[in-house]
């Protein structure tokens, strides 16, 4: 009875006593920085790792015009690496928090769904659309409530 204790004891629970990996989607809008910033906040309280993911857009439209989209969507990257970086360094002493910064490319609700399975979230944190057209298509953080595989939080 105790080898099969020691057995369940080293699988993989999702959800298990908190979270103990939060993803948040970031792209550089107010209302993703605002889900950075709370994201931040349940994952010092959880003691869980905060991992901040940007998904870099694919424009084949963009590129076919000879847009350098390549380079945007990597300098936009660098950029709230920098940010989140300073961010982190302000409030160094004060919070002790682990965080990972990761970048996928694609569109937004499969980047995430990429790396909430690959990290295996235990949560998941967007920002709310700024977008009008996402009230017909349904925005990422809908699709990403109705796929029902981790609780999402949505931050106005």
């Amino acid at each position: 009875m105790t080898e099969q204790h020691e057995q369940h004891a080293h699988k993989f629970e999702r959800g298990t006593d908190g979270p103990k990996v939060i993803v948040v989607g970031v792209d550089g809008s107010e209302s993703s920085l605002r889900a950075a910033a709370y994201a931040a906040g349940l994952a010092r309280r959880q003691h869980a790792l905060l991992a901040l993911v940007y998904v870099q857009p694919v424009m084949a439209a963009g590129a076919a015009l000879g847009a350098p989209v390549a380079e945007t969507t990597d300098e936009i990257a660098e950029d709230l690496v920098t940010h989140i970086r300073e961010a982190a360094e302000q409030v160094k002493g004060i919070f002790d928090m682990r965080w990972e910064f990761h970048t996928f490319r694609g569109d937004p609700y499969n980047g995430l769904v990429k790396a909430a399975n690959e990290l295996k979230a235990d949560a998941v944190v967007v920002g709310a659309s700024e977008q009008a057209g996402h009230r017909i298509i349904g925005s990422v953080a809908i699709r990403l409530v109705k796929a029902g595989r981790w609780p999402v939080t949505v931050v106005p």
